[in-house]
């Protein structure tokens, strides 16, 4: 699944909003509706020890993989002060977990849906997007990962940012995470990074700006035989403040906190081979409400 040849630098109008399936990651996935409920997929893994790795920035904190998905802290402000949580001024909050019927997007960056609504349900589908490229393994290219922080974030921050993480991942975040200085895979491995968003929650809303919590949960390690760095699960809930610009909701900032975890389950873990082919057989998601 690579994203570094789809160019996600453009932003493109051209998507096919009737069309219930697209080619994301070079497979058939299915848009759904995404319903920001609680629920989730209870993995069956330990949750890993988290660890985080600061980067001083003024846009903002960005997400950033270290070991066991972690984020960059960056610091910044969280946008507008208009606390408006609701399409009708009320109170912030979660929204109804049924979907709306609404076309959530009108085309795409690349493999990341774009062309989101200007308002509270096409803020929290932009933000639970982001979340996944963000959080996918292509952020371990360097080529893809350019392309996802044009796709994702305000161009005013991206140039800083590109630079910044550039830097984070360096040979020894590689190795942290069980990959070849180079950023490779090693052979007969197969490197696994993925957000799976578990609902959102609007937090602050004005006309221009919003922020959107996305409650996650995340697998990463590395699946196969032999490997010293098995596949894990951990929960998290990533803020992000957006920006209404060039006609979409564009990351000005972001953050991380650990949690809400549920308690684990009695689920059998599987083998290394059954991750690694459910990694490469299984699909992600467009999201939206």
């Amino acid at each position: 699944m690579s994203l570094g040849d789809d160019g996600y630098g453009g932003d493109s109008r051209s998507g096919r909003p009737d069309d219930g399936y697209s080619t994301l990651g070079g497979t058939r996935q299915t848009r759904t509706r995404f319903a920001d409920g609680t629920g989730g997929d209870g993995y069956g893994s330990r949750r890993p020890a988290r660890s985080s790795r600061s980067l001083t920035m003024v846009v903002g904190v960005v997400v950033l993989l270290v070991a066991a998905i972690a984020f960059a802290n960056m610091g910044g402000g969280s946008g507008d002060s208009d606390s408006s949580g609701g399409s009708g001024g009320g109170k912030a909050g979660a929204a109804p977990t049924a979907a709306t019927g609404t076309k959530p997007v009108t085309g795409k960056n690349g493999t990341i849906a774009s062309g989101f609504a200007h308002d509270e349900q096409g803020a929290q589908s932009a933000a639970t997007n982001y979340a996944v490229a963000l959080g996918s393994a292509e952020m371990f290219n360097a080529t893809a990962r350019r392309g996802i922080l044009q796709a994702t974030h305000d161009p005013a921050v991206v140039e800083r940012l590109q630079t910044d993480m550039d830097k984070a991942y360096s040979a020894s975040l590689f190795k942290n995470v069980g990959l070849n200085e180079d950023g490779s895979t090693p052979s007969g491995l197969t490197f696994v990074s993925r957000t799976v968003p578990v609902g959102t929650k609007v937090v602050k809303q004005s006309n221009g700006k919003a922020t959107v919590e996305v409650w996650c949960t995340g697998l990463v390690g590395m699946a196969g035989q032999g490997s010293t760095k098995p596949v894990t699960e951990t929960w998290f809930t990533i803020t992000e403040n957006l920006k209404w610009v060039q006609n979409d909701w564009k990351i000005e900032s972001s953050n991380q906190t650990e949690g809400p975890t549920p308690v684990t389950g009695d689920n059998r873990a599987s083998t290394a081979d059954d991750i690694a082919g459910a990694v490469e057989e299984y699909g992600g998601f467009t999201y939206a409400r």
